[in-house]
């Protein structure tokens, strides 16, 4: 007969091991002999030696003693059915580990690659890190509304900082979250996107954004309330006949228009 030190140095086990599984009823306890302690026999270091495997394989001890108890059929059932769980739960372990990879990356978190390239050449042309972290957070909105079209969508804006006007733009804007609403770069500014949006309607680029009216409403919102010269900006580019910021419209233009 083996004391409690005995049975757990023949299973490979320690001693709080044996004490967990009395407690969780996996292992009966025996009865204690005249001195008080435990004594066990084979029968309980084969119980013991199989509960370890089982339990080291990776079977859930709520689990364990089902199969103890089972028969080969049921337990080759029994066998399968967790495989399944562990392989469902494996793969939910890859996922969480590419959506960890994916976070360490940075800002590709919630873009899409074509986003990510578009914001890098940004950075190419020295827009500052502010500025870019702005048009980040509206791409992010804006690819989870155009899935589907957001990789049209960029190319088209690859094109655009093909024209030197939109690349001034960008240079102007890039610190423009400082500028304060009399800032004589506001209407520098607003003379540029003038000549970008005559050039867009002539081109008929402009409209057919794929966005509903109260998104595009939340994204102007945003840019009026980015920095203290953007409400200004957008009444000088009404001035000059244009109305919106994500999706610009014509509309009736004062005598101000250059």
């Amino acid at each position: 007969m083996l004391a409690i030190s005995q049975l757990a140095a023949y299973a490979g086990v320690t001693v709080a091991t044996v004490r967990h599984y009395h407690k969780v009823g996996l292992l009966p306890e025996p009865e204690r002999d005249r001195s008080g302690y435990r004594s066990y026999d084979a029968a309980a270091v084969v119980r013991l030696i199989r509960i370890h495997v089982l339990a080291g394989a990776g079977v859930p001890l709520a689990q364990v003693e089902d199969l103890l108890d089972a028969g080969p059929h049921e337990f080759a059932a029994g066998v399968r059915e967790i495989d399944k769980r562990l392989r469902t739960e494996v793969r939910r372990l890859q996922d969480s580990r590419r959506r960890l990879a994916r976070l360490a990356a940075g800002e590709s978190t919630a873009l899409p690659a074509s986003v990510v390239g578009y914001l890098d050449r940004l950075r190419g042309l020295g827009i500052e890190e502010r500025y870019i972290e702005l048009e980040r957070d509206a791409w992010i909105m804006v690819a989870a509304q155009l899935p589907d079209q957001i990789d049209a969508v960029i190319a088209q804006k690859h094109a655009d900082l093909d024209d030197p006007d939109m690349v001034r733009l960008y240079t102007l804007l890039s610190d423009g979250m400082t500028w304060t609403a009399d800032d004589p770069r506001v209407v520098e500014a607003a003379d540029i996107l003038h000549r970008i949006n005559v050039r867009a309607v002539e081109a008929g680029t402009t409209g057919g954004d794929g966005l509903d009216d109260r998104f595009v409403a939340l994204l102007d919102a945003t840019m009026a309330q980015a920095a203290p010269a953007a409400r200004r900006l957008l009444t000088l580019l009404e001035e000059r006949g244009w109305k919106g910021w994500t999706r610009v419209q014509r509309v009736p233009a004062d005598d101000h228009a250059p």
